[in-house]
């Protein structure tokens, strides 16, 4: 008789807020050839030539700023989230990270060591993108390949338009949206223009019109930006919203080249002088908050946003351990059938 387990799948954190941890995550996370997709030989001329001279020290000190005394927010939120679902479907969960520990090889070795031989695999992003969704994917099949070739394994599917999934959305955010507020601002994690055009198989749509996330086209299954779109269609279509109330950008943009836009520093810049002055944010490219939610946005967003004439500002809480996500990946394990070896 089989044993039915699940492998939760998440970024990643360094070890610490040592320059020199900080250094070697960033070296692992960013020599990812789905992160930053240039040839081998450039990528390493900018990463050891440029990046990781000069950013250590500044993303430490970010790191510093919302470390917790258990460690990583994104780690230990995601940690709890394993044992509160381990004890909701009663079965082992097991987690792993795409950089950093417990790596993919760890998490796959404990799926052995715990007996697992069918496993549900769950990555902790509701959008596709290849940086994120696709990398952790490759890497967990490779490892599972390598480590675990008997046990079979189902993986969840991005999850954006789910409408259990909205609705949980939606409710965690009511208990900010039920009080007065001038907009919400939906603030997605940006990438590079260049991803979106490379996920377009047509060459023919993504990019080419500013409405292209509007039009039908057989890349929007692997497309982020329009997946962002509809996500923020489906929220505000469920709460009620009216079209004034809120807004979409991007965040953590790079410089060197151009990134999907709105930005969201130039959109928390602009928008107390637009007469928003009561400003909501949330962050729903990612389940668990963590150093771009809780230092860019919670943080150094709303100094911006107060600095230029904001006067209230709130960061809505990621689902992280929440009953409501609980429930819902609850709900998606008991449904599960696995279709791969």
């Amino acid at each position: 008789m089989s044993r039915k387990g699940i492998l939760l799948l998440n970024l990643g954190s360094p070890k610490s807020t040592s320059v020199p941890d900080v250094r070697n995550y960033l070296r692992e996370f960013l020599n990812d050839d789905r992160v930053i997709d240039y040839p081998a030989p450039l990528r390493w001329l900018l990463l050891e030539g440029i990046i990781l001279r000069t950013r250590p020290k500044k993303s430490a000190a970010a790191y510093a700023s919302v470390w917790t005394p258990e460690g990583s927010p994104l780690v230990v939120t995601t940690d709890k989230l394993r044992a509160k679902l381990e004890k909701a479907t009663g079965l082992p969960v097991i987690m792993g990270m795409r950089y950093g520990t417990p790596s993919c090889a760890e998490a796959v070795q404990q799926v052995l060591a715990a007996g697992i031989d069918d496993l549900f695999v769950m990555p902790q992003y509701p959008h596709y993108a290849m940086s994120s969704y696709e990398t952790v994917v490759v890497k967990v099949q490779e490892e599972l390949a390598r480590l675990a070739p008997g046990v079979k394994y189902h993986v969840l599917q991005p999850f954006y338009n789910d409408p259990v999934y909205i609705d949980a959305l939606v409710a965690s955010a009511q208990p900010w949206l039920s009080k007065p507020f001038d907009k919400l601002l939906f603030s997605y994690h940006g990438l590079p223009e260049r991803h979106l055009r490379k996920g377009d198989p047509s060459k023919a749509h993504c990019m080419k019109r500013p409405d292209c996330c509007s039009h039908y086209s057989p890349c929007q299954a692997t497309c982020y930006r329009h997946q962002c779109v509809e996500m923020t269609r489906l929220f505000v279509a469920a709460a009620g919203l009216k079209e004034s109330q809120y807004e979409l950008s991007f965040q953590s943009r790079l410089a060197g080249e151009k990134w999907v836009s709105p930005y969201t520093d130039k959109r928390l810049e602009a928008l107390p002088a637009e007469g928003t002055k009561n400003l909501l944010v949330m962050c729903p490219a990612f389940t668990s908050d963590c150093l771009e939610t809780l230092e860019e946005i919670r943080e150094e967003g709303k100094e911006t946003f107060i600095h230029a004439g904001g006067e209230h500002f709130a960061q809505i809480p990621c689902l992280n351990d929440s009953d409501l996500y609980v429930k819902y990946l609850t709900d998606r394990a008991a449904t599960w059938k696995p279709d791969h070896r």
